[in-house]
């Protein structure tokens, strides 16, 4: 069982979260924030900015944006839950942060000790994890994904958090990144269940950025993790308005977690770290019209990467594509002329595709087990069609020479 005054660094536990100046009172003449109440120094401010009042701080709970997520999560019950209605999201479980970075590195300073204790990943995986273990004074240890399919080594986890002291976390990414490739449901449950058998008393975080891209039976699209919060309190799902949502420009992640370390994550939060601006867009993202405009966006999205994937595959000197089909981007070798993944032609196309040709995709051959390959999203149909166009012209001329 998840014990959260050993799990949680002794500082954190002791934290009394900072008292803000719209927690109690919201309306009325209000003359307690230091705010300026003669209005914002905008030379011209439209009707949709004046409502916002931009001049006063910005909600620190944003309790609707909360809910309209949890909502929209409740909505198709992930196949594993017990006890939909006692271990259903609830507006408690969320913690909102400036994109996942903000919510990745929070669950640093909640629960690790610099100096001290770890984290472990699985490569190839999001780099944000190390870098971030690095500042906050964290060992890595890794476990890598099996090959060839990029999937969970449960045994081997397992093994390593029962040998390896002072593990305090575990980062998963599912779908992948770099892999593009949804991790099997049934590994990272036998692995929660695993750990409350033995009691390690540490967090599993299932970073879900691209979870919306996953093609499901009856256009489900998603199993998220988020909805088994409740059910095993060592999990952690991350998710963010970035991807799915097209609204990387707002910097708003979302952290689901039992209603315990949830009350810790929000403690340690700056008060408004989410803007006026950012929540007023997320809760019209996230509302019923703007998820049915999501969802209609990602079913592009997929039709056009299945469309990349034949594509591809028809362009000599493009190899396999060596991750899944569960995200929106690709990750596909690039072969020398003996029809080896090699990293020295990839850097050579990448360079050329951003230098002289205007296309620009993400060289990702010094991963684990990525040797020679590129990464590239998913565009637009007009600028899938160009990629590919300047993609064939750079190898002819690289493969010619």
């Amino acid at each position: 069982m998840l014990d959260l005054t050993k799990l949680i660094r002794p500082n954190i536990l002791s934290l009394v979260p900072y008292k803000c100046a719209r927690d109690d009172f919201k309306e009325g003449i209000l003359l307690d924030a230091n705010e300026n109440t003669h209005g914002s120094a905008l030379e011209e401010i439209s009707q949709k900015e004046r409502s916002l009042d931009l001049n006063r701080y910005p909600d620190p709970h944003q309790v609707l944006l909360k809910q309209q997520i949890v909502d929209f999560r409740n909505e198709k019950p992930n196949k594993n839950i017990e006890n939909f209605d006692e271990n259903k999201l609830k507006v408690e479980n969320l913690c909102l942060g400036v994109g996942s970075d903000e919510s990745i590195d929070a669950l640093f300073r909640c629960t690790c000790t610099p100096g001290k204790d770890k984290l472990l990943i699985c490569a190839p995986t999001y780099g944000m994890y190390s870098i971030c273990a690095r500042v906050n004074d964290v060992e890595v240890v890794e476990v890598p994904l099996t090959l060839p399919d990029f999937q969970l080594d449960v045994d081997a986890i397992k093994q390593k958090i029962q040998s390896e002291e002072n593990i305090k976390l575990i980062y998963l990414t599912s779908p992948g990144n770099p892999t593009g490739k949804l991790l099997n449901t049934s590994d990272i449950v036998e692995l929660l269940t695993l750990i409350e058998i033995i009691s390690w008393n540490g967090l599993l975080i299932v970073d879900e950025a691209y979870i919306d891209f996953t093609e499901g039976p009856d256009d489900t699209h998603s199993e998220s993790m988020s909805m088994l919060v409740n059910q095993f309190p060592n999990l952690v799902v991350l998710q963010t308005l970035s991807k799915s949502f097209g609204l990387a420009g707002i910097r708003l992640g979302i952290t689901y977690s039992s209603t315990g370390v949830s009350k810790y994550l929000n403690s340690l939060k700056y008060p408004y770290n989410i803007s006026s601006l950012a929540g007023d867009i997320a809760v019209r993202a996230t509302s019923p019209a703007g998820i049915k405009t999501m969802k209609s966006l990602v079913s592009k999205i997929i039709s056009e990467r299945e469309n990349m994937v034949k594509r591809l595959s028809e362009i000599e000197g493009v190899g396999r594509n060596i991750g899944g089909v569960d995200s929106n981007f690709l990750l596909v070798e690039i072969l020398d002329k003996e029809g080896n993944p090699s990293n020295e032609v990839a850097l050579e196309v990448y360079n050329k595709m951003a230098r002289s040709n205007n296309v620009v995709v993400r060289f990702r051959g010094r991963e684990p087990n990525c040797t020679g390959s590129l990464r590239i999203s998913i565009g637009n149909k007009e600028e899938n069609e160009i990629l590919l166009t300047k993609l064939e012209s750079c190898l002819k001329e690289i493969r010619s020479s």
